[in-house]
């Protein structure tokens, strides 16, 4: 029992100094060129930049469109003066908002497309949950048999 406590002890006493001598870090900082750190490449407006095919106007347009949606969820998530129905309805407005803006930017063609696969899109058509068919991985939308007796 002593040796088991003098092991435990020089690890604990020993495990910080031997991290703080660790030089093995990863960068901090993204090397130059890279994505933004915590993203994976090929998100974001350069995607839908080029998933939509758009024009220089229009990915301007679309990225403050965006980024101003963004800011009004941000603020919505932190208001907690209302009520879950009030903020259902708010959530609502901004999406149609934010759909009302796309489509004066848009072509038709690019707001089909942009209906169908942005993540607005997706919770518009199916709100409170994601569309049929986006399943967990190891479950199923089979119904569960009864116990056997």
């Amino acid at each position: 029992m002593l040796i088991a406590a003098l092991a435990v002890g020089s690890l604990l006493v020993w495990g910080p100094a031997l991290r703080a001598g660790d030089t093995n870090t990863p960068p901090t900082t993204p090397p130059a060129g890279a994505p933004p750190a915590g993203r994976p490449p090929g998100t974001g407006i350069e995607r839908e930049a080029e998933l939509l095919n758009l024009t220089a106007d229009q990915k301007t347009k679309v990225e403050a469109i965006e980024k101003a949606e963004g800011q009004k969820m941000v603020d919505l998530h932190n208001d907690t003066s209302l009520t879950p129905k009030d903020r259902q309805a708010k959530r609502k407005a901004i999406a149609e908002e934010l759909s009302q803006q796309m489509k004066a930017v848009l072509t038709p063609e690019q707001f089909d497309k942009w209906q169908k696969t942005s993540l607005m899109g997706t919770r518009r058509l199916h709100p409170g949950g994601p569309p049929p068919g986006n399943v967990k991985a190891g479950s199923t939308n089979a119904p569960v048999a009864p116990p056997k007796q």
